[in-house]
């Protein structure tokens, strides 16, 4: 299982950026891929999480409504579409792999990417 993140890098206030996740090794429609980030002294928490089959989603309600998680089953890439960026949205973004979305918010995931770097800075 290989899971690659990219698209990170800096943002003003306010601005945008979409993260990636490339996903190889396994049948990308049989699992689920989540999102996470971790803040510079804080611990990892969870952003969303998507089926790769059905395409359904959940999100932490706190980020609901700024973030978008997406899939490309031709691509076997995830997204992260992250808008009207705060200074506190500052983190390493990972994505994780699992066979279910349930208890994502929990870190309960089987493999991680390396993670890409988020700055919102003016």
């Amino acid at each position: 299982v290989q899971l690659v993140e990219s698209g990170g890098g800096l943002a003003q206030p306010g601005g945008s950026l979409r993260l990636s996740c490339a996903a190889s090794g396994f049948t990308f429609d049989d699992y689920v891929i989540a999102w996470y980030r971790q803040a510079p002294g804080k611990e990892r928490e969870a952003v969303a999480c998507i089926r790769n089959d059905d395409g359904t989603r959940n999100y932490v309600d706190s980020l609901k409504g700024r973030f978008t998680i997406s899939t490309d089953n031709a691509k076997n890439t995830v997204y992260l579409q992250m808008n009207s960026l705060k200074p506190e949205d500052t983190a390493v973004y990972y994505c994780a792999q699992s066979r279910t979305c349930f208890g994502f918010q929990y870190l309960t995931m089987d493999y991680w990417g390396k993670g890409t770097l988020v700055t919102v800075s003016s």
